[in-house]
């Protein structure tokens, strides 16, 4: 017998168990409601995440070809629709997840307006959007189980009873569109306490994994802006405490936490670090502070603060803003350290904020790491902040030169421009973008890559060929040819809105509940019909 008969069977049984007044109960209609509905809560989800993230990334420990990938999504249609997608171009969801951007929340999801990604928006938006998100997903579900029953019925009214058993089949083996959510969680808006916190509502909300960045959470900026501040490690390590806290009391034991450093572009810290003796981790921190060596008392201004680093007394630099530079080309030896303390002190996998998207760079600073943990792995982000095109073409053009081929037709500074698009260079830069991820998952450890807001540039784009068509002399076949035809000639669901919606299910539980009584929407006269 399938699940799904069992499943009927069960409620049969209760019913009966149950007596009379549960006759007008119909056991097959309980059992899809209850198949539609895989997880009760969401933190029965993020349990079921944190399983098969943790899989994965024992999974790519032992074949770097089995990376994982994710796009950043700020509204859970845009997230539903994206794994509907997956699933019709690839029959599965394996290896992919949802990644839950702060730039996005900041931008699009604020009742101040959009923001900058400076930590400004509210904490509650980043657990909202999770459980949106998930919300979608899980009526992604119910809508495509919909559609499997109402072929079931179907099947059993033309009396073909192999058919009616593969379809079965199909709800017995249904995979759910609900999937790993990276989430971030900024660098914690404010301290440990705030940090625990707010990473409680996140994995209630059904977040498995959540990404903490080492930046002083009052002065935080985005990782691709400038004006950076790191703060000591120790304050940094309190935080991923405090998340794996937050993981444990709610019953999620193998909650993934993410440590990102930005020290390869964070240039300052807020504070110098406590430090015990010489060589502990405070100690190592202070040491890459810019400054001066001095002699006496007579060095020292008035306002100046002096420690004692290498057995010497050292004058750091302050800026005007009180905040401390750190030693210019400093960043990817801080960056090393920072990863084996996250490592070493509760963290799972990485984040490295880079400035440009280059294998070499990223995996020269994780092989300097893996000297000191061997299974380190990153979390990698393809940002569009990086303008992977230049960069790419520019690549190529120094690796020809360097072995010296001809590069005379070629001006490195304008690679981007379009009189490029169509030669050798160019192309041999686009295969590498192509390949970038296998490659840096090979070569530089990167076990998931992600871009943190394409749907924010795709939703741009998009509006902007609807409006110029429409507003212009292509009226409104701008609509129904660049629109509508295409979501009908590549199959994408929402052609049928009411029904991607939930109005068939809506039916069919009216169905449910008052039986031929029901008032239904779906009848002949749904415009609906139209499409087939």
């Amino acid at each position: 017998m399938s699940n799904y008969q069992q499943d009927i069977q069960a409620i049969a049984n209760l019913r009966e168990a149950m007596g009379s007044g549960w006759r007008d109960i119909n056991p097959e209609y309980a059992a899809r409601m209850k198949t539609q509905n895989r997880f009760n809560t969401h933190l029965d989800i993020a349990k079921y995440t944190a399983d098969i993230m943790r899989k994965d990334m024992d999974e790519y420990d032992a074949d770097t070809s089995k990376y994982t990938q994710s796009l950043g999504c700020w509204h859970g249609f845009i997230g539903q629709q994206k794994l509907i997608s997956i699933k019709k171009h690839f029959g599965h969801t394996d290896k992919r997840y949802l990644y839950l951007s702060g730039w996005m929340v900041a931008a699009l999801r604020s009742e101040f307006g959009p923001l900058p990604d400076q930590s400004m928006h509210e904490k509650t938006v980043v657990a909202d959007l999770i459980r949106e998100l998930y919300t979608f997903l899980k009526q992604a579900d119910a809508w495509e189980l919909n559609h499997l029953f109402r072929d079931l019925d179907a099947a059993r009214d033309a009396g073909d009873t192999a058919k009616a058993e593969e379809i079965t089949a199909k709800i017995d083996n249904f995979e759910t569109h609900v999937v790993p959510i990276i989430a971030d969680i900024d660098a914690g808006f404010g301290n440990a306490e705030a940090t625990y916190l707010l990473a409680k509502k996140l994995i209630e909300a059904g977040a498995c994994c959540i990404q903490i960045e080492n930046q002083v959470s009052d002065e935080k900026q985005c990782g691709h802006q400038d004006g950076k501040v790191t703060v000591p490690h120790e304050d940094f390590l309190a935080k991923i405490r405090a998340v794996r806290y937050a993981f444990l009391e709610l019953g999620v034991d193998n909650g993934v936490i993410v440590a990102r450093t930005d020290s390869l572009g964070a240039g300052l810290t807020k504070q110098i670090a406590v430090t015990n003796e010489p060589g502990d981790l405070g100690d190592q921190y202070n040491a890459f502070l810019d400054g001066d060596y001095i002699d006496s008392a007579a060095d020292i201004n008035n306002g100046d603060v002096v420690i004692k680093a290498n057995g010497k007394l050292l004058k750091p630099k302050r800026l005007q803003s009180g905040l401390f530079q750190f030693k210019p080309g400093s960043g990817e030896d801080r960056v090393v350290l920072d990863c084996i303390t996250s490592l070493q002190n509760g963290a799972d996998l990485l984040w490295i904020e880079t400035e440009k998207p280059h294998v070499g760079q990223i995996g020269g600073m994780v092989n300097r790491i893996r000297e000191v943990v061997p299974n380190a792995k990153l979390v990698y982000n393809n940002s569009p902040s990086f303008n992977w095109t230049l960069n790419f073409r520019q690549q190529v053009f120094d690796a020809w030169s360097e072995a010296g081929k001809d590069v005379s037709a070629y001006d490195r500074a304008k690679l981007m421009s379009v009189e490029y698009d169509e030669t050798e260079l160019a192309a041999e830069a686009d295969e590498k973008i192509r390949t970038f991820q296998a490659d840096a998952s090979r070569e530089a450890g990167i076990f998931h890559h992600l871009i943190t807001l394409p749907t924010y540039h795709t939703a741009a784009l998009s509006t902007d060929n609807l409006a110029k068509g429409y507003f212009g002399d292509e009226g409104m076949l701008a609509y129904a040819g660049g629109v509508q035809r295409k979501e009908i000639r590549e199959g994408i669901a929402t052609v049928k809105h009411q029904d991607m919606a939930g109005s068939n299910i809506g039916d069919d539980h009216k169905e449910y509940f008052a039986g031929d009584a029901a008032l239904k929407a779906g009848g002949k006269d749904n415009t609906m019909n139209q499409f087939g």
